[in-house]
């Protein structure tokens, strides 16, 4: 068998807090998120991980410094 080489991929992680940790630095019920995330209306998307909803550090910070709108 001849060796293959694995192309290296460049991904980037950001961190993400679950949706009780989220709410809690939001100043939000969970539950807030969680119809947010559901109807796709709130001012934060979540990914998704393993089926559970994840909420990226970045993305609150950028909210709570008033970055989105």
């Amino acid at each position: 068998m001849r060796p293959t080489s694995a192309t290296p991929t460049t991904h980037r992680i950001d961190a993400v807090l679950p949706t009780d940790e989220a709410a809690a630095a939001l100043n939000r019920r969970p539950q807030t998120l969680r119809k947010w995330a559901c109807l796709e209306n709130g001012p934060l998307r979540p990914v998704r991980i393993n089926g559970r909803l994840a909420w990226r550090v970045s993305d609150i910070q950028a909210l709570l410094s008033g970055e989105v709108a």
